[in-house]
């Protein structure tokens, strides 16, 4: 069985950007850091006021993110992407979560991580947990690292999953937000977990499992 998983909001709450600009700020450049946090924090004041979509900060600071690397050759990027995951991703990670990919490890499924997230840093988490990677690729132009093509994000991260694994459904499916649903709905078993207001209003409608801790 194929079981897919969203990262950011899903598997974890750290942020692989955070992790970048984390590895920019110790590695690089703090005063590069800390001119990126200022370039982001008019639209992270639209997103606390709701005037901003939250996946619209995300897919920004992604793209926004990737030219603070100087230089960049494939063994930074992999640097980058372990400490992003070392450093930000795994410490916020969700143990009840990560305990549900490892039964289905267990029971011989093969797990696939899909995230707009970059691509290598899934490879780095992937190691860790035994799952494939499904993400927005990067490349090397002209000494600048930039995305190989579209972000993955909403309808295309769902055709990008279905066309690469080669299936038109899964077995199992774990998301966080609206933008999961293209692959939630092609799941034998989809997982809201700690979903937003409008994928809650989804699984409560189609009758999906809720993952969360519930308050005492």
């Amino acid at each position: 069985m194929i079981v897919v998983s969203d990262l950011v909001g899903t598997i974890s709450k750290g942020s692989p950007v955070r992790g970048l600009i984390d590895w920019v700020n110790h590695n690089q450049s703090s005063l590069q850091a800390n001119m990126f946090f200022a370039r982001a924090l008019p639209r992270y004041t639209l997103y606390k006021l709701g005037l901003m979509d939250l996946r619209d900060f995300g897919e920004w600071s992604l793209v926004s993110s990737l030219p603070l690397i100087k230089d960049p050759t494939p063994e930074k990027i992999r640097e980058i992407a372990v400490w992003s995951v070392d450093k930000v991703v795994w410490p916020q990670r969700r143990p009840e979560v990560l305990e549900r990919l490892a039964r289905h490890r267990e029971q011989g499924d093969q797990i696939f991580i899909a995230s707009t997230a970059y691509e290598p840093t899934l490879e780095a988490l992937g190691e860790r947990i035994g799952a494939g990677a499904i993400g927005s690729q990067i490349e090397i132009a002209d000494g600048q690292l930039q995305l190989a093509s579209e972000l993955i994000t909403g309808k295309r991260k769902g055709e990008q999953v279905f066309d690469r694994l080669g299936v038109d459904r899964v077995g199992a499916a774990y998301g966080d937000t609206w933008a999961d649903i293209p692959i939630l709905e092609r799941a034998d078993h989809p997982v809201a977990v700690y979903p937003d207001a409008r994928l809650r209003a989804a699984a409560v409608e189609r009758g999906w499992e809720i993952l969360e801790k519930l308050p005492n």
